[in-house]
């Protein structure tokens, strides 16, 4: 592993460890778990809630990764997280779209400006779709060309 690659490592290990404290206290003592944060959605952070699990998940794949002293297992387990948060970000927006419950108000939803009725639900959906296949052939590539 490089050294920059090591330094990025230990950044972002102390970056998400960060968010998963500040996760857990936004979550329990603000009671705001399902508070947007937008600057997190690299990680998969979408709300308070997601960065109690996903900090330290990524805490632990940082330092899984810089123990074997592997960049590229570091960008497999970034690649093969967003295969399954796509998809189950896909069939989260598909559910919600005949659900009778309004857990995301549609004219609160990015992007309604553009699609103003039940079009934005697919929208969501087919950009997780997008996701998930970048991050599949990411994740096939990293394993054929560089494993």
């Amino acid at each position: 592993m490089k050294i920059e690659e090591r330094v990025f490592l230990i950044l972002f290990i102390l970056f998400n460890l960060f968010i998963h404290y500040k996760g857990l206290y936004e979550s329990r003592y603000k009671k705001n778990a399902y508070h947007e944060t937008p600057l997190l959605i690299i990680l998969g952070i979408c709300v308070w809630g997601d960065a109690v699990i996903f900090g330290l998940f990524w805490v632990i794949a940082g330092i899984i990764s810089s123990l074997l002293n592997s960049w590229i297992l570091f960008l497999l387990i970034f690649s093969l997280f967003w295969v399954v948060r796509g998809f189950g970000e896909s069939f989260y927006w598909y559910l919600q779209q005949f659900s009778n419950i309004n857990r995301n108000p549609l004219e609160k939803l990015r992007g309604y400006k553009f699609f103003q009725n039940d079009s934005i639900w697919f929208i969501y959906q087919i950009i997780n779709q997008c996701i998930t296949v970048a991050a599949l052939v990411v994740s096939v590539y990293l394993v054929k060309y560089k494993l």
